[in-house]
C-alpha cells in the first residue's frame, strides 16, 4: 500500500467540527461515496443524516482519513488523537499556522506543534481546503465544486495545488477536462506536492498530473516524480506562480539581478521533462492534450478549416515558436489538389474551403488527404454557434467531425478539434469529441500553448534523463557574506585552472605604469573594490603607452585603495555573462547569455542547475540570439565556440566543487575570442559565505 493510500482513497471517513464538517459529508452523500462516513460532533446526535459520535475513541474504528475543521489548536489535539488511533490520515482545514507568521508570533510554533502530534500519521495542510476524489466520490471538501464522478471505468487527470481558490476554479471550468483527483496541498507542512502527486500517479483511472506551484516542498521529491512519469508514461504539467519576482533580493551582481526563483524554477521543469505553461487557460488545454495524445512525438502541425481567417490566424500563431506547419511535399499536396479540386490553393495551414461543407463523403476524402502527412497533431478549426441564437449548434459541423474522425483512424494520427474563441466550445461538444479521441481545444493562443508543452515533453522523454541536481549545496544563506575584490577573485579562478589574462594588483599610477611595461601593451586598468565599474567610471579599456595608464591610474585613484592592470585580450568576436546564484531548493542556479554593461537591458539569457553537461551549455548558447554572431554573422570571423563551451563546464565545475562556499559568482564578460584563441575571464565578481567574521562587505 502506498503511504497514502488511505488518504486519497479512503474507505471510512470521520468529519470532526460544524457547518464545515457538514459540509463535506453531505457532499461524499451526494456524490456516491459507498464508505462509511462518521460524524464527530460534542452535541450533535447526528450530523448529515448520519450518527455522529462525542470523540475520536468513540468511533467505531479508526478512520482511513479524517477531515478536520475545527479551531487550530483543537486541530493538534484532534491530530493527536486519530494518531494514536491508528488513523490513516487528515486534512487539517484550520488554518493560522505557518502562513500568519509574519503578523502572529503562534502560528510557526503552532505548525510545529501540529508536526509533532501527528507523529508517523500523514496529513495535507494545514490551510488546506482538501482531497477531491471523483474516482470513488470521496469528497473531503468542504466548499463548492464544480466537478462531476468519473463514470465506471473512466480515467481523468489529477491536480494537485497549493492554493484552495485556485483548486476550486479548476472544477469550475467548463472545457471538458475530466478530473479524477484533485488536492489542495496548502501549507506542506508534513506531506508536500510532490509526495501527493507521486502517489496520485500510480492510480490507473489517472492519465496525466497537473501542478500549481508556489513554491517546491522537495527537489528530491520532484526528481523522483518525475523519473515516475516516464516510467508510466504519464506526463505533467505545472503552472508556477511567482514570475513577478517582487522579492528579487537585491544583490551586487548582474547575475543576482537577472536570476530569480521564477528563472531556477523553469530550469528545474525543463530539466525533469515537466512542460511549464503560464496561464491557467494554458495549464486546462495542456491537461486536455495530454489526457488524450499524451506527449507529442515533435513539434509538426498540420491545420484544416474552411475558412481563410482562421487559417491565417493559425499560421500567425505559429510564428516564433517551435510548433510550425510544415510545407507540404510536392507528393502530398499533389494529394490533396486531386481532391480539392484546382479552385483551392493547397497548403499549411490548409483553407479546404466552404463548397464542400456538408457534403461528408467530400469531406472526408478531403481531411484524409491533408491528414496522411505524418503530422504530430492535426488540428481542425470548428467554432460552435451559441445555442441560445441557433436552435441547431449542436449539429453544426457534424459532418466535419465525423469527416476528421475517419481521417484520423485511417491515417493513425492524433487529432485536435480548435475552437478560435474559448466560448464557442461548448462542454458537452468537447465532452463528445473526448469520447471520440480527440482532443477538444479552446483558444488559438492556448492551443499553440498547449501543443508546445506537450511537445516538449517528448522531447524530454527522448533525452537521457538529466542527473539529480546540486542539492547539497541548497539553503538559504547564513551570515553575512565577503565579497572579493576582483584581483582575489581571479586568483582564486587561475588556481583552478581558469582561463584569465595576466594581471597583477598595483597601489598607484606609477606602480601601474611598471605592471603595464612586464605585462606588454594594450592594458585594461581598474579600480578595485568596485561591483560595477563600468557605471562608476571604474575601468579604462585598451590603454596602449605609459602616458595613458599613469593618466588612467591618476583618475581611478579617486575610486579605491587599490588598482588591479591586466592585459587586454585580442581577437575578441563576442561578450558573455557567466554567473551563479545560489536557490535555497534548487541549489546553484547558472544563467548564461549576452554580456557586458548592456546585460540587465538586453536580459539575452538562458538558465541552467548544475551539474551541467557539455550538451546543456551548448544548448544554452545557441538558443541565445547572441549565438549568430558566435557563428560567424555576415561574414565576421567565427568565434572559438568549443573552448566558450569547455570554459563554462571548468567554471561550473568550480562552482560545484565550491559549492557550500559560494553565494554568488559573477563573470562578465567571458570575451570569446576568433576560432583558436579561446575564451577568457575579463572580470569576476565572487561572493562568499563569510565563515570566520572577517572581511564583511554586505
Amino acid at each position: 500500500m502506498h503511504a497514502l493510500e488511505r488518504l486519497l482513497r479512503p474507505k471510512s471517513i470521520a468529519v470532526f467540527g460544524g457547518q464545515w464538517a457538514a459540509a463535506v459529508a453531505a457532499q461524499c452523500i451526494e456524490t456516491g461515496f459507498t464508505g462509511e462516513i462518521w460524524p464527530v460532533h460534542p452535541t450533535k446526535e447526528h450530523v448529515a443524516g448520519r450518527k455522529a459520535y462525542r470523540s475520536v475513541a468513540d468511533l467505531p474504528d479508526a478512520p482511513d482519513v479524517a477531515f478536520i475543521a475545527v479551531n487550530r489548536r483543537l486541530t493538534i489535539e484532534v491530530i493527536q488523537a486519530l494518531a494514536e488511533r491508528g488513523a490513516g490520515a487528515a486534512v487539517c482545514y484550520a488554518s493560522g499556522f505557518l502562513e500568519t507568521k509574519s503578523y502572529d508570533e503562534d502560528g510557526e510554533r503552532l505548525q510545529r506543534e501540529l508536526v509533532a502530534a501527528a507523529g508517523e500519521m500523514p496529513f495535507i495542510g494545514p490551510n488546506s481546503f482538501g482531497v477531491i476524489n471523483y474516482a470513488d466520490g470521496a469528497l473531503l471538501w468542504p466548499g463548492r465544486h464544480g466537478g462531476v464522478r468519473l463514470a465506471r471505468e473512466g480515467r481523468g487527470v489529477a491536480v494537485v495545488t497549493q492554493s484552495g481558490s485556485i483548486g476550486v476554479n479548476l472544477t469550475m471550468q467548463r472545457r471538458g477536462l475530466p478530473i479524477a483527483f484533485l488536492v489542495a496541498a496548502g501549507n506542506q507542512a508534513q506531506v508536500g506536492l510532490s509526495e501527493i502527486a507521486l502517489n496520485l500517479i500510480e492510480d490507473s483511472r489517472v492519465t496525466a498530473i497537473g501542478l500549481y506551484i508556489e513554491a517546491f516542498d522537495s527537489a528530491g521529491g520532484f526528481e523522483k516524480l518525475a523519473a515516475r512519469s516516464r516510467e508510466l508514461k504519464k506526463p505533467i504539467v505545472a503552472l508556477k506562480a511567482g514570475r513577478s519576482e517582487q522579492a528579487r533580493q537585491a544583490t551586487v551582481s548582474h547575475t543576482a539581478s537577472l536570476a530569480g526563483s521564477e528563472a531556477a524554477s523553469g530550469a528545474f521543469l525543463k530539466r525533469l521533462g515537466i512542460a511549464h505553461v503560464d496561464s491557467i487557460p494554458a495549464f486546462i488545454e495542456t491537461l486536455k492534450l495530454l489526457h488524450i495524445s499524451g506527449p507529442l512525438p515533435g513539434y509538426r502541425l498540420s491545420s484544416m478549416s474552411w475558412s481563410g481567417g482562421e487559417t491565417a490566424l493559425m499560421a500567425d500563431a505559429a510564428e516564433g515558436r517551435l510548433p510550425h506547419f510544415p510545407k507540404l511535399t510536392e507528393q502530398h499536396r499533389a494529394r490533396v489538389e486531386s481532391v480539392l479540386g484546382p479552385l483551392v490553393a493547397v497548403a499549411n495551414p490548409l483553407d479546404y474551403n466552404n463548397y464542400i461543407a456538408g457534403n461528408e463523403p467530400a469531406l472526408t476524402e478531403a481531411l484524409t488527404a491533408m491528414v496522411s502527412g505524418g503530422f504530430d497533431l492535426n488540428m481542425l478549426l470548428l467554432d460552435i454557434p451559441r445555442s441560445d441564437r441557433d436552435p441547431n449548434s449542436e449539429e453544426y459541423g457534424r459532418p466535419n467531425v465525423r469527416a476528421f474522425e475517419t481521417a484520423l483512424k485511417l491515417n493513425g494520427a492524433r487529432g485536435a478539434v480548435v475552437s478560435s474563441l474559448p466560448e464557442n466550445m461548448p462542454e458537452a461538444y468537447a465532452i463528445d469529441l473526448m469520447a471520440r479521441g480527440i482532443t477538444p481545444l479552446c483558444g488559438v493562443v492556448e492551443t499553440m500553448d498547449a501543443v508546445q508543452a506537450a511537445a516538449s515533453i517528448g522531447a524530454a522523454w527522448r533525452a537521457p534523463k538529466a542527473q539529480p541536481i546540486c542539492v547539497a549545496a541548497a539553503g538559504t544563506a547564513r551570515g553575512s557574506h565577503v565579497t572579493l575584490d576582483e584581483c582575489e577573485a581571479k586568483e582564486r579562478l587561475i588556481k583552478a585552472g581558469l582561463p584569465v589574462p595576466k594581471g597583477a594588483r598595483v597601489n598607484n599610477a606609477a606602480e601601474a605604469v611598471s605592471s603595464s611595461k612586464a605585462l606588454g601593451f594594450p592594458v585594461a586598468l581598474k579600480a578595485l573594490g568596485v561591483a560595477h565599474k563600468s557605471e562608476v567610471g571604474g575601468v579604462h579599456l585598451n590603454l596602449k603607452d605609459t602616458v595613458a595608464v599613469m593618466h588612467a591610474g591618476q583618475d581611478l585613484s579617486r575610486l579605491g585603495s587599490a588598482l588591479y592592470v591586466e592585459r587586454m585580450v585580442s581577437n575578441g568576436v563576442a561578450e558573455l555573462i557567466v554567473g551563479f546564484t545560489r536557490d535555497p531548493i534548487l541549489g546553484p542556479v547558472m544563467t548564461l547569455g549576452t554580456g557586458g554593461v548592456t546585460v540587465e537591458l538586453l536580459r539575452d539569457i538562458g538558465t541552467l542547475l548544475l551539474p551541467a553537461t557539455r550538451d546543456d551549455i551548448e544548448a544554452a548558447l545557441r538558443a541565445l540570439k547572441l549565438y549568430r554572431l558566435l557563428d560567424g554573422y555576415r561574414g565576421r570571423p567565427k568565434a572559438d565556440v568549443d573552448a566558450a563551451i569547455n570554459t563554462i563546464a571548468r567554471i561550473a565545475e568550480f562552482v560545484r566543487m565550491n559549492a557550500d562556499e559560494i553565494e554568488e559568482l559573477d563573470i562578465n564578460p567571458l570575451i570569446v575570442c576568433a576560432e583558436g584563441h579561446g575564451a577568457w575571464i575579463a572580470d569576476a565578481l565572487l561572493v562568499l559565505r563569510n565563515r570566520n567574521g572577517t572581511k564583511n562587505n554586505d
